[in-house]
């Protein structure tokens, strides 16, 4: 068989594409995703702080993110997303295939953000921070 560079291009060609897919995939979120994701992490912050009187509206979430993204499976991906980014963060294991380091970075930097404003002044924060997650459907009050 003679070697011909048609012969290699294709290969290289295709070893590009399966090499870019994940860099190009992780580049961004739109701004729909990237606001979503800050208000769902927002409202995982008020839970995990333990803000009183706040516990998590499933079903309103997925609702929000059906309305910022155009359907519930894309809400439900970007749930899944934070999910995966948290597990990951902690050392569990997780689906590789709901990861997306764009989402772990942009939740990392939110978490960091409301948990700061949180310990700073728990009575403000929590109640500023839970009430919009009330407004947004994320949360609801008990």
């Amino acid at each position: 068989m003679v070697w011909s560079p048609k012969l290699i291009k294709l290969p290289a060609v295709a070893m590009l594409a399966v090499s870019m897919s994940g860099p190009t995939r992780a580049a961004t979120l739109s701004d729909a995703e990237a606001t979503f994701l800050d208000q769902l992490v927002t409202a995982s912050v008020v839970l995990e702080q333990r803000c009183d009187g706040y516990e998590v509206d499933g079903s309103g979430g997925v609702q929000l993110g059906a309305r910022l993204l155009g359907s519930p499976e894309a809400a439900m991906a970007m749930i899944d997303a934070y999910a995966a980014a948290i597990k990951a963060r902690d050392g569990e294991s997780y689906d590789p295939g709901k990861f997306r380091p764009e989402v772990s970075d942009a939740a990392s930097k939110t978490f960091r953000r409301v948990r700061a404003d949180l310990i700073k002044n728990p009575t403000k924060a929590c109640a500023g921070y839970g009430d919009a997650g009330v407004d947004r459907g994320l949360l609801r009050r008990y």
